[in-house]
């Protein structure tokens, strides 16, 4: 018998989630089912809003140290979670993944270099270097069979000196795949041989399904150790992205050394309250929270995929082997992205992700969030199947 209840329909209007009170700025109406930005509607584990709550009754917020049992709990969970042996001195708290993808790029490159990425990928490893001014080399995934690789020989070939960073989504999103430990290898062997440094985004690695296993780059071998920055949270795995709670895990001493220096000269590094009672807590306490949060998941995803399958065939789940982000191919619909996006929005009255904005692959595509209860996805579902049918 389930412990918690995915099924509640929590009403987040109102709360300023960015999920519910932006649609009218972001999708031009209100009136629509979110499914789009990477949090779920499900309530975060209580062991956490119980400790959080606990903390907060002590009504003095005032400057606060890192808690050795914060860190012992990420080296903990990393080790038995996927089987990585990390030291306390690697570690870092970062104010977002985002962010720390920003200040490594301010940290190792200058304007005339160049940064790696592989799309269709989450926008913001487009956006973060453009806006820094630097020059984005795209590296595509080809799609094979209803599942993404990477493209290792195109890498050879459009990569040169002036190429600094690569940044590397491990889990991808939006295409969910889980890296096999050779993929990596070979990828790290690449950077290593052509010094790019390679920035490991396993934010959704917690979230893996069935028998898939997530690697942290990092772990696959020395040239990838020594050689990159690798970025987790617990912030996607427990529902908690509000509380900013973010993490750097960095073998090399030299790389270690130059980045968080740079974090420290601006006390970058430093922590909240809420992040080390939160990360903590999520690492220790919610186990069986996270457990069945996968299965129902991985229930949407088939319930989708079914779902798809049995009304709407034009309309293609990717399934994935991480996380709640479903990727629609879409592309038998044979629509422009315009007249793709107005279908969802205007006639489904859905907000889902337009697949153009993850770059090179996107076009055809929506990016669907099934992390919500189930009879919201039914309901989304019937909503697309009526909009085609017309």
């Amino acid at each position: 018998m389930s412990e918690f209840n995915f099924d509640e329909v929590v009403d987040r209007k109102g709360t300023n989630a960015l999920k519910t009170d932006v649609l009218k700025e972001r999708y031009g109406r209100d009136d629509l089912i979110s499914l789009w930005v990477a949090d779920m509607d499900f309530l975060s584990p209580p062991a956490i809003s119980e400790a959080i709550i606990d903390r907060a009754k002590h009504c003095l917020y005032g400057y606060t140290c890192t808690p050795k049992e914060y860190t012992d709990s990420i080296i903990n969970w990393v080790k038995r979670s996927h089987g990585w042996d990390i030291k306390q001195e690697w570690l870092s708290f970062i104010p977002g993944i985002v962010k720390g993808i920003a200040f490594v790029i301010d940290c190792f490159t200058e304007k005339q270099d160049k940064v790696v990425i592989q799309p269709p990928v989450y926008h913001p490893f487009r956006i973060i270097p453009t806006l820094h001014r630097r020059t984005v080399v795209d590296n595509p995934l080809v799609l094979s069979a209803g599942k993404y690789e990477m493209d290792l020989e195109n890498l050879k070939s459009v990569i040169d000196d002036s190429c600094k960073i690569l940044i590397l989504c491990n889990p991808h999103n939006p295409g969910g795949r889980v890296w096999t430990k050779q993929e990596l290898i070979d990828l790290a062997e690449i950077c290593y041989e052509r010094n790019i440094l390679v920035i490991s985004d396993e934010i959704h690695s917690d979230l893996v399904h069935q028998e898939n296993k997530h690697i942290p780059f990092a772990s696959v071998s020395e040239k990838a150790a020594q050689n990159s920055i690798t970025f987790m949270a617990p912030s996607k795995t427990f529902n908690i992205a509000g509380i900013v709670s973010s993490y750097s895990i960095i073998p090399n001493d030299k790389i270690r050394n130059r980045f968080y220096n740079y974090l420290k000269s601006s006390e970058l590094d430093e922590g909240h309250i809420f992040a080390y009672v939160a990360t903590q807590t999520a690492y220790e306490k919610c186990d069986n929270w996270l457990k069945e949060a996968v299965e129902y998941i991985w229930q949407n995803i088939q319930f989708v995929d079914n779902y798809l399958k049995t009304n709407i065939p034009q309309v293609k789940a990717i399934i994935p082997q991480a996380s709640y982000l479903v990727w629609l191919d879409c592309r038998e619909l044979n629509l422009t992205q315009e007249q793709l996006v107005s279908l969802f929005v205007n006639d489904a009255k859905l907000a889902l992700n337009d697949g153009s904005m993850f770059g090179q692959g996107g076009t055809g595509f929506m990016r669907l969030n099934v992390g919500s209860p189930r009879s919201v996805l039914a309901q989304a579902m019937d909503n697309l199947k009526k909009a085609l049918s017309k």
